[in-house]
């Protein structure tokens, strides 16, 4: 391949160009990746990655260190050109949940605008067994390379829809029979305090201001997690690990009665 210079933007946008080695690997598995990209630096810890590729007819370049000099910290000099991530629709999740005979659970972000946060989140909701999330298109950071760093692969597996309004994302889905649960610091039910068993619509807000107005007078109901000492709040990434760990509690718990 024709190396880039120093300085001067690595080929590709937020579409096309992810990094990280997790990652790539996960995007080579799922079929998304076009080609992979690693530094004629890194000698070691590339069995798997590019077995996997080889395995799928994906092609792996040596590239000069100076074209990982753009990206973000994390890269671990691994890249990969994508092809654009198919997202999902609301049919798309129920469907899925049903396919496994399962209540839904689809998590609907409400302004969730770092990066980080986004990936983590996502990383929970796969690792717990949510069908799907949605978020706002202006009120995110989309689905940037960094949000799939930082969801360390779960971004190519959990169902994505990018919507105008999660408003009416949340109308759409009570419309289906599905309980609308707002998480937010106050005085509410605990998450165990509550049934979250049935199908169920997890709704958090952004780092600033949590749920706005408008969408929490969508919600059924509201909960908040009991914090000690002087702390008021957690990270919304954290916040959501509790939460989506405890609904599968309860419907692991259900199952076994």
């Amino acid at each position: 391949m024709r190396f880039q210079k120093p300085g001067k933007r690595a080929p590709g946008n937020k579409k096309d160009l992810i990094y990280g080695y997790n990652t790539v690997l996960e995007a080579v598995r799922s079929g998304r990746a076009m080609k992979v990209l690693v530094s004629s630096a890194r000698r070691e810890g590339l069995e798997t990655l590019v077995a996997e590729a080889s395995s799928r007819g994906i092609p792996v370049e040596k590239a000069a260190p100076a074209f990982f000099e753009p990206l973000a910290k994390g890269h671990q000099s691994v890249a990969a050109i994508t092809g654009a991530l198919q997202e999902a629709t609301l049919e798309d999740m129920l469907q899925a949940a049903q396919n496994k005979g399962e209540p839904p659970l689809v998590l609907a972000l409400d302004g969730v605008e770092d990066p980080r946060n986004l990936g983590g989140i996502m990383r929970s909701a796969l690792a717990a067994g949510a069908h799907g999330l949605i978020m706002e298109k202006h009120r995110s950071p989309g689905l940037s390379p960094e949000v799939f760093k930082s969801s360390a692969g779960a971004a190519e597996y959990l169902p994505i829809s990018v919507q105008p309004n999660i408003k009416y994302s949340i109308d759409e889905l009570r419309d289906q029979g599905i309980l609308a649960v707002g998480a937010e610091a106050g005085d509410h039910p605990a998450p165990w305090q509550a049934d979250l068993s049935g199908p169920l619509a997890l709704v958090l807000g952004g780092e600033a201001s949590g749920i706005r107005r408008i969408v929490a007078a969508r919600c059924d109901l509201m909960v908040s997690i009991p914090l000690s000492g002087p702390v008021s709040s957690l990270n919304v990434s954290v916040a959501a690990g509790v939460i989506l760990f405890e609904i599968k509690r309860q419907r692991s718990s259900k199952m076994k009665i």
